[in-house]
Parts: structure tokens; sequence; C-alpha cells
């Protein structure tokens, strides 16, 4: 049964989203097909990420709790974490949207995405030698500048707040991924790749890694959401 923990962990994640996505004020399951299109675009670039680091030993997988199946260098239950955590994430984000007014000032979405930016941008260069670090940082510092300046969103400072909502499980998910609650880690990272600061059992890298991911998620999941719409017959 151990096998199983990884592919039960990313099963828990998804199945209460799923269930609720049916429902009649919620209806998120008329919208699959756009989150579908998103998560195979978004998530082939973070799976290619994901290949990369682990042929080159910034983290490998422990399979004594993995069924064995693997594409590429990933196990399957590596690929379907990048289905199911954004799948929970995004729900989530559109059911908070839609009976919760959260928006953000603009500029103080601006000030927030700045800040962020340069911050991120100066731990990637003082960090430059520690790969995992460096990549998470310097990306996450792109993607908020891209998102906010050149793809003009108006939601980012909505969607940090989000994030944080959702890093109790965050904490929960990823925590028993590096370790926690188990004999030994799922996922194993090099000592050498990464700050060394944790929370629990969790690089501080996996916090922005996963907020990157939600951001690019959310907003291709709107622009074919929008893209849906637009096509409907009338």
């Amino acid at each position: 049964m151990i096998q199983y923990t990884y592919l039960l962990i990313n099963f828990f994640t998804v199945i209460i989203c799923f269930i609720f996505s049916f429902h009649p004020k919620i209806k998120f399951n008329r919208h699959f097909g756009a989150f579908f299109k998103t998560s195979v675009l978004v998530g082939f670039v973070f799976i290619l990420w994901d290949i990369w680091f682990t042929k080159n030993g910034v983290w490998w997988f422990n399979y004594k709790y993995l069924i064995g199946l693997k594409i590429s260098e990933l196990p399957i239950e590596e690929i379907l974490f990048f289905i199911c955590i954004p799948f929970s994430c995004v729900f989530t984000y559109f059911c908070l949207d839609k009976f919760f007014k959260l928006d953000w000032k603009p500029t103080s979405e601006k000030i927030f995405v700045v800040i962020a930016s340069v911050l991120f941008l100066a731990i990637a260069l003082y960090y430059q030698d520690r790969i995992y670090t460096f990549v998470t940082f310097l990306s996450a510092s792109i993607s908020l500048l891209t998102i906010k300046f050149i793809l003009k969103v108006n939601w980012i400072g909505k969607a940090s707040f989000i994030y944080l909502i959702l890093m109790p499980g965050f904490l929960a998910v990823n925590g028993i991924l590096t370790g926690t609650g188990l004999d030994s880690p799922i996922v194993n990272y090099n000592p050498e790749n990464f700050i060394g600061f944790r929370i629990l059992t969790i690089p501080i890298e996996d916090v922005f890694y996963g907020y990157e991911m939600i951001l690019w998620n959310l907003f291709f999941f709107y622009k074919f959401k929008k893209e849906d719409v637009e096509n409907e017959p009338i």
C-alpha cells in the first residue's frame, strides 16, 4: 500500500474540489475544457523544468512511495501533480472570486508587484550558485513583471492573497512529499542546489515555485475561459 502514497496525495488533493465543481451555484465543470488546455500548456513547461532538474540531480524521487511508472525521468505521480494541484488552486480562486470581492487597488497591486519582483531578483542574484534558488526566484520575478505589465492583468494581488489562504493545504501536501510524517521523503533535494531554509521539511523555494505555477495557470485559464465564452453559440 505504501507505493500508492504519492498517488493518494494527488487524489485527495483534487477529489473534493472536483466533486464541488458540479455544484449548481459554482458550475466550474463548465470550464473543464479551459482548465484542460491550461494544464497542458503550463504543465508542459514545468514538466520540462522538472525533467531537467531530475536529470541533473537537483532533486530525485524515492520509489518506495511510487507505483514505478515513469515518463522520461518523472514518475507518473509527479506529472499528475501538475494537474491536481493547479486544479484545486484554480477552483478555489474561481470560487472565492465568484462569491467575495477581493480585488486590490491598482496602485497597491503595482507597488506589490514591483517590490516582490525586485526582492525575488535580488535573492536570485545573491544565490546564483544555487541552481534551484536562482532559477525559481529569477523566473518568479520575470513572471510577475510579465503578467502585470506586459499582459496587463489586474488580479495578481487577489491571487497572491488567495495563495496565502491556500498555504495550509500547500504545507500539508508538500510537507508529506518532502518527508513530514514519513520515514523518508518522497522528493529529495540536493543541499548544494538550494538555500537550505525549510518550512517544516519544505524548501522555501517550493513556495515560490508553486506561486509562479499558479499565476500562470490562472492567466491561461481565464484567457481560455474567455475564448470559450466568446465562441459559444448564441
